[in-house]
């Protein structure tokens, strides 16, 4: 170490008490990885890594800020004391009529914006720690610490505990005794915040709270500025603001009954697209304008009497604009208005012949890219079990098809002049799977190509049901593609109330059961949605009919997976398995990959291989092996999860 510089007597303070300083001021800098780890350790586990560790750097560094202590060869106890005192006040609760403390807070400093950080991940020792310091109170952990990383004994544990303004230091020993973890974990690189992973926060995250801090920053100054202005706060003419939202000029059109778009009949069939933005304007009340107002004033101003709902990822603010104008008139006990702005179907509905103060529903739901199958059918009442349906012009025959009665035929469905169909039964709210679900209403649109399917899952547009590879789907057809829909049906529950657009459920394998029991085969069924998020994945086992109890029993649910490629169009692959029992009594793990498998592995508590894309093992009730398979182009994947 070099010398120290040599300071004349004028500078200040004396040779030796200088050095002396300096020396005192040197050890806790030297020890502040040290202070920091002991920060980290004893604040609480529920603040999250990222926060730890910027809360522990912190405490640190205001630790050591605060001076060296009135004995400079204490410096480092009189920091270690400082630390633990500021790592337990930021783990107090804060309370209403309490001055809060400054530790209690996030961290000023340092700052990482964009990045997360914590500690390198060791093993499951260390994971059962830090679970186990999570449980305890932050004394206990302080305790815990000064023993195990700071080596002091029990005495001098209790005078530290004492020094940093704990009640009861013997209690948090006696807590810090039910600790069965070594001490040496302590100092493991799991509990270190100086050596550090970085990951990139969420930048959909980010964006938002960006958005929210902008919508509010600017809602604050309108209000300001409406404030400082005379009158009534909008402004005269020479007001440099814009006016509020309500006197806005295009805001106003879109409130307004005469400014609606209103589509002529048959202009659908000289159009270049067929959507909901070529649906003619129908029904008997379009003339209404009481209606229409109230429609669109409760779209833009929803009332404490309104009840709203939303697809998810659907928008349900006003309209940015007059929207155009699907249907107005009645439908059974009430009055129905339709809106299509380009991006949302938004559904009014008031009582008939009654004051709509007492009770109106709204819906909206996304329907931006809907072709002329999507676009095929609105739900315009949903009452006591029981559907109508709004069709698109170019529909000319509706059916009912039972699902779950592959080879009955349709029967018709009648319409009125507007499109509005007779009332259907809703498909079967039972949960999935169960033996009640007798049957499933779908409803079979034809408009002079094919015959489509769709069945209401609870939302305003009705889902497209298909058949076929994900690379291919189509509309189903045929006897087996019926049949295997008859066991698929009562599924779809699992998939309900999720935006959903289109259900896919197509055959990936077939497998020979053990002991000559049959074949079975293995569907994967995906739900994609209007927003291309939140898509949901079943893989099934369907057992002979004669194995499972009948041709509509439903399949048994192999794995499940969400806003997963799997299974779809940019990645085709699945891979899922089943614990089944034969007649004989007897265990066996089936599993079954699609075309894309080259072999399959079990590892767990049942092991084996074999090449190709079936795999079939003894075992034993209860076994939970885990499946693997290596892919055709040597990349190995897991199953389905």
């Amino acid at each position: 170490m070099p010398p120290l510089r040599a300071v004349p007597p004028s500078a200040g303070r004396p040779y030796a008490e200088q050095a002396a300083g300096e020396r005192a001021e040197a050890v806790p800098a030297e020890h502040y990885a040290r202070l920091a780890r002991i920060a980290y350790l004893v604040l609480a586990p529920s603040l999250g890594r990222n926060r730890r560790v910027v809360s522990a750097h912190w405490l640190a560094q205001r630790a050591l800020a605060a001076g060296q202590g009135p004995d400079p060869g204490q410096a480092y106890a009189h920091a270690r004391v400082r630390v633990l005192r500021l790592a337990l006040e930021a783990g107090l609760p804060l309370f209403r009529f309490a001055r809060p403390r400054r530790a209690q807070f996030p961290p000023l400093v340092p700052q990482v914006w964009g990045l997360r950080l914590f500690p390198h991940s060791c093993g499951a020792d260390e994971l059962a720690l830090e679970q186990a310091l999570a449980e305890v109170s932050a004394p206990c952990r302080a305790a815990h610490v000064l023993r195990g990383l700071e080596g002091l004994d029990d005495a001098e544990v209790c005078r530290v505990l004492d020094a940093v303004g704990v009640g009861d230091p013997r209690a948090s020993l006696l807590e810090a005794d039910g600790f069965t973890a070594p001490h040496a974990l302590l100092a493991s690189p799991e509990f270190d915040p100086c050596s550090l992973q970085v990951r990139p926060a969420d930048p959909a995250r980010r964006r938002r709270r960006g958005r929210t801090f902008l919508a509010g920053a600017g809602a604050l100054l309108v209000c300001g500025t409406l404030l400082l202005m005379p009158g009534d706060g909008l402004g005269g003419p020479s007001a440099a603001s814009a006016p509020l939202y309500a006197r806005h000029r295009t805001a106003q059109q879109a409130l307004d009954p005469a400014a609606l778009h209103r589509v002529p009949d048959g202009l659908w069939r000289s159009s270049a697209r067929r959507d909901f933005s070529v649906w003619p304007t129908r029904g008997d009340r379009t003339g209404d304008t009481g209606l229409l107002r109230r429609a669109l004033a409760a779209w833009a101003r929803p009332g404490p009497a309104v009840v709203s709902s939303a697809t998810p990822g659907t928008p349900d603010g006003p309209p940015m604009g007059p929207p155009q104008l699907l249907y107005a008139g009645e439908v059974g006990p009430a009055a129905v208005v339709l809106f299509h702005d380009g991006l949302r179907v938004v559904r009014y509905a008031e009582p008939r012949n009654a004051d709509p103060s007492r009770g109106a529903a709204l819906d909206f739901a996304r329907v931006d890219g809907a072709d002329a199958v999507a676009a095929g059918a609105l739900v315009a009442q949903r009452r006591a079990g029981r559907i109508r349906y709004l069709t698109a012009p170019w529909v000319r025959e509706v059916g009912v098809r039972d699902l779950l009665a592959p080879h009955g035929a349709a029967r018709p469905l009648p319409r009125d002049r507007h499109g509005v169909t007779d009332p259907l039964t809703g498909p079967g709210t039972e949960s999935e799977g169960r033996a009640d679900c007798r049957s499933w209403q779908a409803l079979e649109l034809r408009d002079g190509s094919a015959a489509r399917l769709m069945t209401d899952l609870g939302e305003l547009t009705p889902a497209r049901l298909t058949s076929g590879a994900p690379s291919a789907p189509h509309d189903v057809s045929g006897r087996a593609e019926r049949e295997s829909w008859a066991r698929t049906a009562c599924l779809l529950p699992a998939v309900r109330s999720n935006g959903v657009r289109s259900v896919n459920s197509w055959p990936y394998a077939k497998q020979r059961l053990p002991e000559g029991e049959g074949d079975a085969l293995w569907f994967c069924t995906r739900a994609d949605t209007w927003r291309g998020t939140g898509s949901r994945v079943l893989a099934q086992f369907q057992a002979p009919p004669e194995l499972s109890g009948g041709a509509r029993a439903p399949g048994a649910v192999a794995a499940r997976s969400e806003d997963s490629p799997d299974c779809g169009t940019r990645r085709p692959r699945v891979l899922a398995g089943v614990l089944w029992r034969s007649e004989g009594g007897r265990w066996y793990v089936l599993a079954a990959g699609s075309g894309q498998f080259a072999s399959l592995t079990a590892s767990g508590g049942v092991r084996g291989r074999t090449d190709g894309r079936l795999l079939t093992l003894p075992a034993a009730e209860g076994d939970r092996p885990r499946l693997a398979g290596l892919l055709a182009d040597g990349s190995r994947v897991g199953s389905l999860h």
